[in-house]
């Protein structure tokens, strides 16, 4: 009996780790196998807490998901004491990779107190420990839409800081070298020192592995210089990492017919590594692919707070399911296999600091642990001081264009709670969803 029960967990390991892992190579990402990886993904949310552990709805959709072409998922909050098992093996046999926020709803780095402790710490670290083990986890978001102002430049630090600490927790726990890096909201006045920043120094053990972007500016009948994409293609050439679209596929112009991934897969794949589309489900903010069924009453019993159903049978919504599935079928490059390529791009120069602008010291050493933001401080180009510490060592837990080439700045519509400054001027749509769904969970 014992030996059965042996022979069956390591069946279901083998089911989920027959797939080749993600790797980074310059700036490209490449399979174990040695071929170049493109990203076609899907935002994927279907609740607050944890999409990932509901084995036969995964499996319902990842099988769907499938016969678009879809390799990927996003996923921006898991529950890391959850048996994750079925649910990443149903998508590994589908041949889709995970790309996981660590982050919860109560530890990721943000704006308005910029900080990085070991509560945070612990808290990512525990979502590692639970999916490094998994061979079609593709990477770690260390942050989303962590700054949206401009006057947010100071938290840059404590993204870079939780990067480097995450990358050394990774080394010591002997995981393998999953990516990871930072998913930034298109804003125009940081663009590109976000990325340059995140990117820059010599240290590997410091910089992010990949940078990722928001972008929602190729609206209808847009182009590649309208939407400002040929703007990101320039600020990104020089990136020694890679970079793709985190979030993308606006909704104002009806239908979507997701133009703007010829370009991210056509003149732009040199450089850039693909996308993923928001989102998956249908809800009230209209960005779905599928929905379950109608939209209910609230009101009625058992609904859930919006009225979209939350599960079963996934449905097609017509036409921007079979637009989607139309355009990627056609775009399928190749690239270069990992063997033929050598990097030629060096690590990006470090921005310099620019009051009102981009306020951080590019010589200044990054935040250590249990170190805050002094808002009240005078602003200064040095590093800000320390307003606490903790102690060191492992966690102690489980382990829209203007013809300019200029995009106007845009928000996701996701996870990220919008409208931040150093005052907290609004919890955002999806994260005051949020909160409603744990009210009914």
């Amino acid at each position: 009996m014992v030996q059965f029960l042996s022979l069956a967990v390591l069946a279901g390991l083998s089911a989920v780790n027959a797939i080749p892992t993600i790797e980074t190579k310059g700036s490209k990402f490449f399979t174990s196998n040695g071929d170049q990886f493109y990203i076609k993904g899907i935002a994927y949310q279907l609740v607050p807490d944890d999409p990932l552990i509901d084995a036969s709805q995964c499996g319902l959709d990842a099988s769907l998901m499938k016969t678009i072409g879809t390799n990927s998922i996003r996923v921006y909050h898991v529950d890391p004491s959850k048996d994750h098992t079925k649910c990443m093996s149903a998508f590994a046999d589908a041949g889709i990779y995970v790309w996981l926020d660590l982050d919860t709803f109560d530890t990721q780095v943000e704006q308005n107190t910029p900080r990085w402790a070991s509560d945070q710490r612990d808290a990512f670290a525990a979502v590692m420990d639970a999916f490094h083990k998994y061979d079609n986890l593709a990477g770690f978001f260390i942050g989303n839409e962590a700054i949206t102002t401009a006057n947010g430049s100071v938290t840059a630090p404590y993204i870079k800081a939780a990067a480097r600490d995450m990358k050394t927790y990774r080394t010591s726990k002997g995981y393998r070298n999953i990516p990871i890096g930072y998913s930034a909201a298109d804003i125009a006045s940081l663009r590109p020192m976000l990325q340059n920043y995140l990117a820059c120094g010599t240290n590997v053990s410091e910089h992010i592995d990949f940078f990722s972007l928001n972008a929602y500016s190729w609206c209808g009948a847009s182009s590649y210089q309208q939407s400002g994409y040929n703007m990101l293609e320039q600020n990104s050439e020089s990136l020694h990492i890679p970079i793709f679209m985190s979030e993308t596929g606006c909704n104002t112009a009806r239908p979507r017919d997701f133009k703007d991934q010829e370009a991210l897969f056509g003149q732009m794949s040199d450089v850039w590594s693909g996308s993923i589309i928001y989102e998956w489900i249908e809800e009230q903010n209209s960005y779905g692919l599928i929905s379950y069924g109608p939209h209910v009453d609230p009101a009625s019993p058992s609904a859930p707070p919006d009225g979209f159903p939350r599960s079963g049978t996934p449905i097609p919504i017509k036409p921007d399911f079979p637009n989607l599935s139309a355009v990627w079928a056609t775009l399928n490059p190749t690239g270069v296999k990992a063997a033929d390529y050598t990097p030629t791009n060096g690590p990006v120069v470090c921005p310099d600091y620019t009051s009102g602008v981009w306020e951080v010291n590019p010589t200044s050493p990054l935040p250590t642990l249990g170190q805050k933001h002094d808002f009240s401080a005078q602003p200064t180009s040095v590093s800000p001081s320390p307003t606490g510490s903790d102690s060191g060592g492992a966690p102690s837990g489980s382990g829209s264009g203007s013809g300019t080439g200029e995009a106007t700045p845009t928000k996701s519509p996701g996870a990220a709670a919008d409208g931040l400054s150093r005052e907290l001027k609004g919890m955002g749509v999806a994260f005051a969803g949020a909160m409603a769904f744990f009210a009914w969970l």
